[in-house]
């Protein structure tokens, strides 16, 4: 059993991490929450399909040709992407930035119509409130130092949720699961909801809670992958000359990437001289065709002058974790049914959050008017004396954590 001073550490523990994390959480589970739902948003504000209905079997233009229509309609830019929006079928989207060194926020997206060559939509990125919600999950407009601020959130996260599992789990010893007690006071009864809405949610909490932690690594592994795999595979060209004149077809690259992974499909294409390739490659992106490797991306690095194979491997464990942190955090492998459990855990852990802070309130209050008593009474006690007699008068009300 767990003895008066286990009780006061972990009490102390919880109620720190707590403390400073929640403000945090509450900002990312509110605008988490209609990030769950990005595409139905969209089509709620009455966005169409970008591409048009077509005759079934209607062929694909040449992906070189589509590239060179980029570079008459945009002469100042450079392609750095291409991809395939699993959502938006028959579309093919060029990213574009003034230079092949401008910083990774230098960008726009081009999206064509893959079968008629024709500019669907160059979308504003940088504007409305999806992009504002979305900035502030992510790095709260803070760049890297936002992403690794929040991910030392997360951490706190997840011990405030181990050291509540371990204060609610003597309670649970003497009373049965899940009791609320209407009959005592307002602060004993949101206390009791607070622990059950907690326990009912930990494994979700849990999970977006660790996952939500690996993702603001992402940009901390990728340089760990570029300085460790992706630098053997390039490292024979580590002296070669400068590419100079016409690449080989970027069809050829896809071509060549789909013969060495038949089983696979390609995710995005990386152009020479971006963070993803090399000077001298194409990095072919490929993905799994199943649910549970279409997570996953396998590169090919293809020579852009001769359009031949020269590596494939696949991603390291920790470059993995993060690919399949992502639809586990966000919730958006399983369709709208698990979009929609998703959201209501959501809201029950901003219920907890909230509740918390409001337990922290009264229980701060009730000390105050504790002391005020005790001075008035006189009563000798020091500071910390105090503080462990509210402490264990508090785990008598909680359900008796004492031996």
């Amino acid at each position: 059993m767990s003895t008066a001073k286990q009780v006061k550490t972990w009490f102390q523990i919880h109620k720190w991490t707590s403390l400073i994390c929640t403000a945090f959480l509450l900002m990312l589970c509110l605008t988490g929450l209609p990030l769950i739902f990005t595409e139905e948003i969209e089509r709620l504000e009455g966005k169409p399909p970008l591409a048009p209905a077509m005759p079934a079997g209607t062929p694909s233009v040449p992906l070189e040709r589509l590239a060179e229509t980029v570079r008459q309609k945009f002469p100042k830019n450079v392609i750095r992407f291409v991809y395939w929006d699993e959502h938006e079928p028959n579309t093919t989207t060029f990213t574009l930035s003034d230079s092949m060194t401008a910083p990774a926020d230098n960008y726009k997206l081009v999206i064509f119509d893959n079968r008629t060559a024709r500019v669907l939509e160059v979308p504003k990125l940088q504007e409305g409130f999806m992009y504002v919600m979305l900035q502030l999950h992510i790095n709260m407009f803070m760049g890297l130092k936002g992403e690794l601020f929040l991910g030392l959130m997360g951490l706190l996260f997840v011990v405030a949720i181990v050291s509540g599992l371990m204060l609610y789990s003597p309670i649970m010893r003497r009373f049965n699961f899940g009791m609320v007690r209407t009959e005592k006071s307002t602060r004993l009864k949101w206390l009791d909801l607070h622990n059950l809405l907690g326990v009912v949610t930990v494994v979700w909490a849990t999970v977006v809670g660790f996952t939500g932690v690996v993702n603001t690594l992402a940009e901390v592994v990728q340089g760990l992958w570029q300085q460790g795999q992706l630098a053997e595979m390039v490292a024979p060209y580590k002296d070669a000359a400068p590419l100079e004149g016409k690449l080989s077809p970027l069809d050829q690259a896809l071509k060549v990437a789909q013969q060495a992974a038949p089983d696979m499909e390609p995710s995005f294409v990386a152009y020479p001289g971006t963070l993803y390739s090399s000077q001298h490659h194409y990095a072919v992106f490929m993905k799994g065709s199943t649910p549970l490797t279409e997570r996953l991306a396998k590169p090919a690095l293809i020579d852009a002058k001769t359009g031949k194979l020269t590596d494939m491997r696949s991603m390291p464990w920790y470059v993995n974790a993060v690919f399949l942190s992502q639809p586990l955090h966000f919730g958006d492998y399983g369709g709208l049914p698990l979009k929609i459990i998703w959201a209501i855990f959501d809201i029950i852990t901003i219920v907890v959050l909230i509740s918390g802070l409001y337990l922290w309130f009264a229980r701060n209050k009730a000390t105050k008017a504790q002391m005020a008593r005790m001075e008035k009474t006189k009563t000798a006690k020091t500071s910390q004396q105090l503080e462990e007699t509210e402490i264990l008068t508090l785990n008598a009300q909680e359900g008796d954590y004492r031996d």
